[in-house]
């Protein structure tokens, strides 16, 4: 644990769907603490990572995107995100370059503004948008008057998030650290493993299998050799989705649960072996224990 005069504190990301958060999370830890996919809403809840630089142990939230949600689902993950916001140390704000101020983005800004939260803003995916096209966004970012400083990063490439860490980092507060120094995430592994399997489901599936997919680990033990024996069921909502996962003749959960399996041994450092199995359940989206489980509210 870190000795007297250190500093420790929450950052809270947050943004439109699909602006990179996840991505840029992952880069400013470090590592891989949360999944990515190019579909929007793949983070459903408040997932933590974390840095140490020098004395400053800095907390990282990966929010859901925040939008304006009709369904009991989507306003379980934009309260899940909200709620990240309100106790942290720093807010930043992230902004696709690429698609500029939106109606979304403005309206986060909004009500950051009205609720006296001080917010760095970065803007995202620069790597993608010619330099003279930023100016502008840049200057329009300012007149929001929500700003107490604007950094222009590729959570991609990783161009500026040095200084964009830098800038974090002053903001922490003193304080002891909020976790062990070797730890880089708030997740148990067998959320984390979920979660790689689900990353795999949209990566390799993309818009032919509907959002509504769950991925639960049901099993977990020592194998031989240092390895773990890990059993999961992807829940599914109509039987046709089932076929959707599995594939003709079982290939598509076969190359999913591959994927996953190497990319889980990678991040424990040790053999795994995966079985996945795959269950309809129509109605999860309305049962409260499933919500519990991924750590979102029901009643919001």
């Amino acid at each position: 644990m870190a000795e007297p005069g250190t500093r420790a504190g929450f950052v809270a990301v947050l943004g439109a769907p699909n602006v990179g958060k996840s991505t840029l999370v992952n880069r400013l830890v470090g590592a891989k603490v949360t999944i990515v996919s190019p579909r929007v809403q793949t983070t459903r809840t408040r997932l933590r990572g974390i840095r140490v630089e020098g004395e400053v142990q800095i907390v990282f939230v990966d929010t859901p995107g925040i939008f304006a949600a009709r369904r009991r689902f989507e306003r379980a993950m934009v309260h899940a995100a909200w709620s990240g916001a309100h106790d942290a140390d720093a807010i930043l704000l992230l902004v696709d370059a690429k698609k500029g101020l939106t109606g979304e983005t403005r309206a986060i800004a909004e009500r950051l503004k009205e609720a006296g939260r001080e917010t760095l803003v970065a803007l995202n995916k620069i790597d993608l948008v010619p330099r003279h096209a930023l100016l502008p966004l840049a200057a329009a970012v300012e007149e929001t008057g929500l700003a107490a400083g604007i950094f222009m990063v590729s959570a991609l490439d990783g161009d500026g998030v040095d200084d964009l860490l830098g800038a974090l980092t002053a903001r922490m507060p003193p304080g002891p650290w909020l976790y062990p120094e070797d730890q880089l995430a708030d997740i148990s592994e067998r959320l984390l493993a979920a979660e790689i399997t689900r990353e795999q489901l949209f990566l390799q599936l993309r818009h032919e299998l509907p959002y509504a997919v769950a991925v639960e680990t049901e099993g977990w033990a020592a194998g031989r050799r240092g390895a773990v024996r890990v059993e999961q069921v992807i829940y599914v909502q109509r039987e046709t989705h089932k076929g959707i996962v599995l594939g003709k003749g079982g290939r598509q959960i076969k190359a999913i649960g591959t994927a996953a399996r190497t990319q889980l041994a990678e991040i424990l450092g040790r053999p795994v072996d995966l079985k996945l199995f795959v269950k309809v359940r129509q109605r999860w989206l309305d049962d409260p224990e499933r919500y519990r489980d991924i750590g979102l509210e029901y009643d919001v």
